[in-house]
């Protein structure tokens, strides 16, 4: 490696052989006189030597080159039982994203948003003697399940008004709706008059009521992510000792796996759930929700996906590459290698332990597409070869077909690599792994297709020649002949093209709703629509308040001073926020959040206030009684109408929200900077005092991300392209000419999404390196082509009709066979998996028009070849 670094940077430096000629004077070199190259760096004998062995393979020892596939093939077929898919919630944020410590911060403290919606509808009145029997018994059985923690139901909240009760007789027993000396009629109005309850276990209309399942927290888990993050940061800083590297990667593994096995467990919780749901619905309707239930049931809608579609799209395939080259070994070879190329890639994933997540989950797709790809280049080069050299015997075919796609296919791979390289830069590891793989199986790929194929048709005879005067050939004429015929039309369209794409691709936005991942016809998607609409909101938010700055301060001086002594006269006096004088400030930021279109349900120490305030109504307007009643509250009132909203010190607050995910004009960033503006703002809040945290947060910091990694990053992707380019083409002004249709598809396709509303997610961001990748394959390919054919007469137009009729057979027949094989993904229930396959089909179709419309004009109109 060295070697060649040092002779690449001599070539540059002094102008000589450019570094890709490497490859092509080894591969010509092969049947030349060996003294022709004894000047000839070193690393180009080694090239020799090399490709020498590789001909011997392939032509002479085929069998023992699918030997060693099918040993390889194997191998990782072993291994594919260890690939899973993560359906953790953690996949969807910012792996270092400093809100993420803050917010299990706060969850340890005030408790977890990972719990279960159950929502219940029954066919009788909601308060009946038989539905809440059926309401006892479901939340009996979920209250069994071995990792609930509790299950908070209509019939076990506190009730202070059914009957009205005092302070000492709720300290003796806390009413509720199950008790015999409840009053139901009372309890109603209760329900639906309170601020607690209503919009978040019943209904406004007191039809529907909701149960939160409440899990365990899994201190073990907890354990190992703090210690191995704590590793990780000082891994950051550089302060990591040769123990703790060993240390951390062994915290890694047991975290991972420990990870996994949890993943499972709360799968089969839902599981159960469901099933325990089941016999309730003969009398009731009922849904489930919840942030856990998102997560898992998006990877089962992807994984019955990659089973029930992917076998439909490799059926179409097959039958699309029976229709297009009419030979069975056409078809079996391409698949084969497909299949091979997937076993080894998810093999390997599986051996090493790296999971795929809802991003990652199309590479499998992206791998097929590739390796496709490249597969039908060299078939269509074996038929031209063989038409135009009828009676050659299959070793000649073979190897002329190797030394001519060589070299484009490895510059094809080594781009579409380059394209997929841009995710690495993401902050989001699922993005970042969705890359990784990318690489990793487009040279599984390329090494299959330049081994296996090869091997296999040695193999086999020649066929008889086929006929190319089809269909193919009239379709990829015509376009040179329109091109021909009205160059500054085209031109022209294109140029409206761009701008109207640039138009669309100002409009892009990364906002976008959970529940349109989903269709509406789907359970899930009318479970969140219910819940936002009768239940008070779906995605978590917390806005966090601190005491001031200024009180904070003058606490810590007071605790450190030597006449220090804990405050005996009641929490009014030593707390910021538990006082008559700065509870008003409280219900003044509560009565703000309600007052959002965006938000539902608000809960705080306010609505506790408002709620206990029915008891006696100079709770909430004397320190004192205030005290007082602290201090009689029963720790179960405690524990489930203050301490979820406030510190035990009383000086932090939690407003917890929910946010309706159904609403169409939702802004995630506008809305949390709204927040943060007004509190400061409007009530005065110091913006230090502010946090806000929450899934909805540290979703939002991850679509953030995701437009300012990606997108702002394909300019240096493309001028790494361009770059490549023009090393591979030894031309720079072609390299400037065959950028510009890559440029175009990229546009085109990232406008269309703008134009059509779709937004940028964890599964669409990925579009833009695909139409990069897609196109660059068609580019390199022509180009290479039509630099091959303007020598013969150094006729621009006379070598765009040949380039189209021979490699644009190869990209016609690979565009039209993909594009009609994923559309099937159209009939998904997974919205993403929709816009996946339709997305995917659209960029090859606008790379292909691009390739032989644009490329070819720009090519005639700028002679990069010469006069």
């Amino acid at each position: 490696m060295n070697l060649f670094y040092r002779w690449a940077v001599k070539s540059l430096i002094c102008g000589l052989k450019k570094p890709r000629q490497l490859v092509s004077i080894a591969w010509h070199s092969i049947q030349s006189p060996r003294s022709s190259y004894q000047s000839a760096p070193r690393v180009i004998t080694l090239l020799q030597r090399f490709i020498s062995v590789y001909r011997i393979l392939v032509l002479q020892k085929p069998l023992l080159i699918l030997l060693l596939v099918a040993l390889t093939v194997a191998f990782f077929a072993y291994h594919t039982q260890g690939f899973r898919l993560d359906a953790s919630s953690d996949s969807l944020v910012l792996e270092n994203d400093k809100s993420l410590d803050y917010y299990r911060a706060i969850r340890a403290r005030y408790g977890s948003d990972d719990f279960l919606f159950l929502t219940y509808t029954p066919e009788q009145d909601l308060f009946s003697e038989s539905v809440l029997a059926d309401l006892q018994a479901l939340r009996d059985q979920l209250q069994s399940m071995p990792r609930v923690k509790s299950v908070i139901s209509l019939l076990d909240v506190p009730l202070i008004q059914s009957p009205p009760v005092t302070l000492n007789e709720l300290r003796r027993h806390i009413p509720t709706l199950e008790q015999e000396q409840t009053d139901k009629a009372l309890a109603r109005q209760e329900f639906l008059a309170s601020p607690l309850y209503q919009n978040l276990i019943i209904s406004p209309d007191g039809r529907t009521t909701a149960m939160q399942v409440i899990f365990q927290r899994d201190e073990a888990w907890h354990q190992l992510l703090n210690q191995r993050n704590q590793l990780r940061e000082k891994r950051l800083l550089g302060e990591l000792s040769a123990a703790e590297k060993v240390e951390l990667e062994t915290v890694s593994k047991q975290f991972d796996a420990y990870n996994t096995r949890l993943q499972k467990r709360v799968s089969r919780d839902i599981a159960q759930v469901r099933e325990i749901m089941q016999p309730y619905r003969q009398r009731a309707e009922l849904h489930l929700g919840g942030v856990p239930m998102i997560a898992s049931d998006s990877i089962d809608f992807i994984r019955a996906d990659l089973m029930s579609f992917g076998l439909g799209v490799l059926a179409f395939l097959v039958l699309l590459l029976a229709v297009a080259f009419k030979k069975p070994r056409w078809v079996v070879l391409p698949m084969l290698t497909c299949f091979a190329s997937g076993v080894i890639t998810v093999g390997f994933l599986g051996l090493v332990d790296w999971p795929v997540t809802v991003v990652s989950s199309n590479f499998i797709s992206l791998l097929l597409i590739i390796t496709l790809s490249l597969t039908v280049h060299l078939i269509v080069r074996y038929r031209e070869l063989h038409e135009l050299n009828p009676q050659a015997d299959q070793a000649f075919l073979v190897w002329q077909t190797l030394r001519s796609k060589f070299e484009p296919s490895f510059y094809t791979a080594i781009t579409t690599q380059v394209a997929f390289a841009s995710l690495i830069f993401s902050d989001i590891r699922p993005v970042i792994d969705f890359g990784w793989m990318m690489n990793i199986g487009i040279t599984v790929a390329f090494v299959l297709v330049f081994t296996l194929f090869p091997a296999t048709v040695m193999l086999l005879k020649p066929p008889p020649v086929a006929n190319s005067n089809d269909l193919t050939d009239r379709i990829t004429g015509y376009f040179a002949r329109m091109i021909e015929a009205f160059d500054k039309r085209i031109l022209g369209a294109y140029a409206l093209l761009a701008i109207l794409a640039a138009a669309g691709v100002s409009q892009l936005s990364v906002e976008n709703r959970f529940i349109d991942y989903f269709k509406d016809d789907t359970e899930i998607y009318r479970g969140m629509e219910l819940i936002d609409n009768q239940l008070g909101g779906t995605t978590p938010l917390d806005v966090v308040i601190d005491a001031s700055s200024e009180f904070l301060r003058d606490e810590a001086e007071w605790r450190a001073s030597p006449d220090y002594e804990a405050d005996t006269a009641g929490i009014t006096s030593s707390s910021y926020w538990f006082n008559t004088f700065q509870l008003k400030q409280v219900f003044a930021v509560h009565d703000y959040l309600e007052s959002l279109p965006e938000t539902g349900k608000v809960l705080s120490v306010a609505t506790t206030m408002e709620m206990l305030s029915q008891i006696d109504k100079d709770f909430v307007t004397d320190d004192f009684l205030l005290s007082v009643l602290y201090r009689k509250l029963p720790d179960e009132i405690k524990q489930s109408l203050l301490r979820p909203y406030m510190a035990e010190d009383g000086n932090q607050l939690r407003f917890s929200i929910r946010v309706f995910e159904s609403d169409p004009s939702l802004q995630r960033e506008a809305l949390l900077q709204k927040i943060r503006t007004d509190l400061t703002n409007d009530l005065e809040l110091e913006p230090q005092q502010v946090q806000l945290t929450g899934m909805l947060v540290l979703y939002n910091n991850m679509l953030q991300s995701l437009f300012s990694s990606q997108i702002k990053t394909l300019g240096v992707v493309f001028l790494a392209i361009l770059i490549m380019f023009a090393i591979l083409f030894r031309n720079l002004r072609m390299a400037l000419v065959a950028i510009i249709p890559n440029l175009f598809s990229a546009g085109l396709v990232l406008g269309v999404m703008g134009g059509l509303g779709i937004s940028l997610d964890l599964m669409t961001i990925t579009i833009a390196a695909i139409t990069i990748g897609i196109a660059v394959d068609d580019t390199i390919h022509y180009v290479h082509r039509i630099t091959d054919e303007f020598p013969h007469d150094r006729n621009y137009w006379a070598a765009v009709k040949r380039s189209h009729a021979s490699i644009g057979r190869a990209m016609y027949y690979t565009t039209i066979t993909i594009t009609l094989g994923f559309s099937i993904l159209a009939l998904s229930n997974f919205v993403p998996t929709i816009y996946f396959g339709l997305l995917t089909g659209f960029a090859m179709v606008a790379a292909l028009l691009a390739n032989l419309t644009l490329l070819p004009q720009l090519i005639v109109r700028f002679k990069p070849l010469g006069q």
